[in-house]
């Protein structure tokens, strides 16, 4: 995990823009590249003058939405059986995905929204979208605002890592540590625009007359 934790952040260092895109479009799919490895030395790059601050955040959100929307269309085209068939080779059980869907007919394009913030579910959301069938556009409009939040808090934790740590831009480890035990901050951020959506759902909720 070491080794990879180097090349990726390798990729980050050296491939600036192109390198957050192709991670994070790694990051949505199936394959578990941790976003705290790619957003956090990106703001260390823009915090030094190397990249663009807002640059890093629609980098990150786009590459986010690629690989989103990747996985939704082979989802859609390959179907349930077929993940269920072949997921266990890319660490996708069924009950991982039985999860995924209860979430998605329980919360609807919210619960895409809200998936683009929590760890796990963030990079299986886009598989039962696809397998429903769920609007394609509407999948994309909280895919994209879901992510551009998640980008912009690890964007400004970084910023604020660099400032307290500037050495850390050539230790990946000790980053991904630092964003850990900067988690409970997320973690509480995430809890509240969860409790004000649900209010909103209960507010919209139609009583009987």
């Amino acid at each position: 995990m070491h080794h990879l934790l180097e090349i990726w952040f390798g990729w980050v260092l050296n491939g600036g823009y192109l390198g957050i895109i192709a991670l994070m479009a790694m990051e949505s799919s199936i394959i578990p590249v941790p976003s705290e490895i790619v957003i956090p030395p990106a703001a260390f790059l823009a915090a030094r003058g190397d990249l663009s601050f807002a640059g890093v955040i629609l980098a990150g959100t786009f590459g986010s939405w690629l690989g989103a929307a990747i996985s939704y269309w082979v989802s859609l085209w390959v179907g349930r059986a077929v993940i269920l068939r072949f997921g266990k080779f890319f660490f996708i059980s069924g009950e991982k995905l039985d999860r995924a869907e209860i979430w998605l007919a329980r919360y609807e394009a919210g619960g895409v929204f809200f998936a683009r913030l929590l760890p796990i579910i963030r990079h299986l959301i886009s598989i039962p979208a696809g397998v429903v069938r769920m609007n394609f556009w509407v999948f994309s409009l909280v895919t994209v605002a879901g992510s551009a939040l998640w980008c912009g808090v690890l964007a400004y934790l970084g910023a604020r890592a660099y400032r307290a740590q500037p050495d850390l831009i050539n230790n990946p480890d000790g980053l991904v540590h630092l964003m850990k035990t900067q988690s409970h901050w997320i973690i509480l951020f995430v809890a509240v625009l969860a409790v004000l959506y649900l209010l909103v759902l209960r507010l919209s909720v139609k009583r009987p007359s």
